[in-house]
């Protein structure tokens, strides 16, 4: 995607291509999960990835279903927020280096299971990426959507899915 500034075209798929002032360093470190957003290859897997120890984090700090339900709705709205603000200031539609999305995908579909068992963080990680990248409708419609609420939106969908089938995979293949 291209944009005009002072009379020339900016790739804003590129944060560092652009010589104008990019967001915050809390809006960034905020939406790009700690800069693991930043990765060059597979920022959403790498942000994924980096959402495992916030797992083992809250599972230590005794979060229950209420509470994790609580700080999911509460990282949702900061990140539509923020998501949008960040997006319509610098001409932005889902940039990869955003991935606060997939950390709130990934706790929704942990809350299916809110354990600590490697093999459950696995398949919390891998059926959440399959249904991130294949965006099942109404995820799809979310994700074509030009604001912080379809950037944010198509991933707690994709992650309502997958917390179904790994909470099936989970009861009924111990």
């Amino acid at each position: 995607m291209m944009f005009k500034v002072s009379g020339r075209q900016t790739n804003v798929n590129s944060m560092k291509d652009q010589k104008i002032q990019g967001p915050s360093f809390l809006a960034m470190l905020f939406l790009s999960w700690f800069f693991t957003g930043k990765s060059p290859k597979a920022p959403g897997t790498v942000g994924s990835l980096a959402t495992i120890p916030l797992f083992y984090l809250l599972h230590y700090l005794h979060f229950n279903i209420y509470s994790l339900l609580a700080f999911i709705a509460t990282l949702y709205i900061a990140a539509i927020l923020v998501t949008q603000s960040v997006q319509q200031k610098y001409h932005l539609h889902d940039p990869q280096w955003i991935v606060i999305d997939e950390v709130i995908g990934m706790l929704i579909t942990w809350a299916f299971v809110l354990d600590t068992v490697p093999h459950h963080l696995f398949l919390v990680f891998a059926v959440f990426r399959f249904f991130d990248i294949v965006k099942i409708w109404p995820a799809s419609y979310f994700d074509k959507l030009h604001h912080g609420v379809g950037t944010i939106t198509d991933d707690v969908i994709s992650a309502v899915y997958s917390g179904l089938i790994v909470k099936i995979i989970i009861t009924y293949f111990p």
